[in-house]
């Protein structure tokens, strides 16, 4: 009787200690936090699809603006929210050495093609990596590359200048992953795929399993249950048939190659000269990258002699290549054609550059004059200030750190080895101190005499520091060529099914429009 008491009680203070945890964590250590809901912490509306994922990041930003960070609990994991610029520089550039690696989702032996991917790589693993891949992601090789995008985007807009309609009324989000997986076919693994006119190819069939990774069940799991649970019943993020067939693609391109001796500007070949130990990070000086692009961090710049990469390691990069490459880009494609269609003197100053480069390049556009083009860059960096895909970052404190005092009432705030630490983009690109009128699509703000105006690390698009995204100039160019292409022969309107202004769906992990992104080409009367 006496011990069912006893372990009743026990029960009971397990469940309170559980249930009050969170409300006190960050409190307690002098961290500003709002009273967290058991177990559900600050995801409940998001589960309940009331707002979507980038909606609750930008509460969260809101909740306390006169502090440089808050504390709160996502599931039952305790994060802390970074809201001051200079304490983002420290916390991904300066102290790097403390907080080098993202929060790992899933363990290496339980799901290896996620787990070895540059993204997912932690400590000395993703040191030695990085200097290997970086140069695959050069403005060097993307001008070699830049051919097989330029064919797949004229392509694309023959595609459409064969039909009669005087409006083609379409979905971009479909007909942009359609590209971008044509783009990655190519670019990636040297297979040629045409996904309008056969959507029925296994590449664009294989992209729509791996987008639901992220709004599936799959990811909520690894987000609430411990490693140990995770481990224990083999959850992982992609599935046996995905896992198989990037893994036999892979092996089965570079048998081919190596049997017929043949080399293509591709991410597989260079993949195999990564492995060879043969290629060295090398900048062409003389090309002007645009705003957006992040640079290569000394880390990616190292001379590092060859490592073993298997070809599990491979087909780990070139599937997270594939994953980023068509669903991020595809729906900065989206936004930029919502804003385009829906801000129409944009469009035509953005032609009218597009028509004077043609004529300066002879009607073949090339990769240096497609990225000098001023306006273009302009409006693409607006374009990812507003609707970044890359709405927040995550950093892993690896060794611990200490948050000296600023403001007046703050105290030293000790992050322990293991603890995360979220950096809100998408709420520091929409605070109107950094940007005024936040809301307003202004590529003005990234103009010559504008430009100098942002203040250093509220622009992130692509995150800061050592771990930022190596595809950062392969996204924008993918997405700068089509749009040169599709703007010299067509005007995007709006039709009556568009979502002018666009409601973000409630629930989703990703931003996504609410009711799709329906607007509509009309062919331009004598092209260009």
């Amino acid at each position: 009787m006496y011990t069912e008491v006893f372990l009743g009680l026990l029960a009971l203070a397990a469940l309170y200690r559980f249930c009050t945890r969170s409300s006190v964590y960050w409190t307690n250590r002098g961290v500003k936090q709002r009273l967290q809901l058991p177990f559900f912490g600050e995801n409940l509306r998001t589960i309940l699809k009331l707002e979507c994922f980038a909606d609750m990041v930008q509460r969260l930003y809101r909740q306390f603006p006169n502090e440089r960070y808050s504390g709160f609990f996502q599931f039952n994991t305790p994060m802390l929210l970074v809201r001051d610029p200079e304490l983002i520089k420290q916390i991904t550039i300066k102290d790097f050495d403390h907080f080098v690696d993202h929060r790992a989702l899933v363990p290496e032996n339980i799901d290896p093609i996620w787990a070895r991917n540059l993204f997912s790589l932690t400590g000395q693993k993703w040191r030695d990596l990085r200097p290997v891949l970086s140069p695959s992601f050069t403005s060097r090789k993307l001008k070699d590359m830049f051919g097989l995008m330029s064919d797949s985007a004229e392509n694309f807009v023959d595609y459409f200048l064969k039909k009669k309609e005087d409006v083609i009324e379409l979905e971009l989000k479909d007909t942009f992953t359609k590209y971008a997986v044509d783009i990655i076919a190519t670019t990636a693994y040297g297979i040629k795929t045409d996904s309008l006119n056969d959507p029925e190819n296994d590449f664009f069939l294989m992209s729509k399993q791996t987008s639901s990774i992220f709004n599936g069940l799959r990811f909520f799991l690894t987000f609430v249950l411990p490693t140990c649970i995770v481990r224990f019943f083999n959850v992982t993020l992609v599935s046996t048939k995905l896992r198989n067939f990037f893994l036999s693609l892979v092996e089965d391109s570079i048998r081919i190659r190596e049997e017929k001796n043949i080399v293509r500007p591709d991410m597989i070949h260079l993949l195999m000269e990564a492995k060879k130990g043969v290629l060295k990070y090398e900048e062409d000086k003389e090309i002007v990258d645009g705003f957006s692009t992040v640079k290569e961090s000394d880390i990616g710049k190292q001379i590092r002699s060859k490592i073993e990469l298997t070809n599990m390691d491979i087909a780990s990069q070139a599937f997270i290549f594939f994953l980023g490459g068509f669903d991020t880009s595809a729906s900065l494609m989206c936004f930029l054609g919502y804003e385009l269609a829906a801000h129409q003197e944009i469009q035509k100053k953005l032609r009218e550059e597009v028509r004077a480069t043609l004529r300066e390049c002879n009607g073949s556009v090339t990769y240096d004059a497609l990225l000098k083009m001023k306006y273009f860059d302009m409006v693409f960096s607006e374009t990812l200030r507003k609707w970044t895909g890359g709405f927040v970052g995550d950093r892993v404190c690896t060794k611990p750190y200490t948050i000296q005092p600023e403001l007046p009432g703050e105290v030293p705030v000790h992050i322990k080895q293991g603890e995360i630490i979220w950096i809100p983009v998408i709420g520091i690109h929409k605070d109107p101190q950094y940007y005024p009128d936040p809301e307003k699509f202004d590529p003005e703000r990234f103009s010559d005499e504008n430009i100098g105006d942002i203040k250093p690390y509220t622009y992130l698009p692509f995150g800061s520091g050592p771990r930022n995204c190596i595809g950062s100039r392969f996204a924008i160019l993918e997405a700068k060529t089509v749009y040169f292409h599709l703007l010299s022969k067509f005007e995007i309107v709006p039709v009556g099914k568009s979502q002018i202004p666009v409601k973000l769906a409630r629930g989703s992990v990703t931003l996504f429009s609410e009711g799709g992104f329906w607007f509509g080409l009309k062919a331009l009367p004598s092209g260009v």
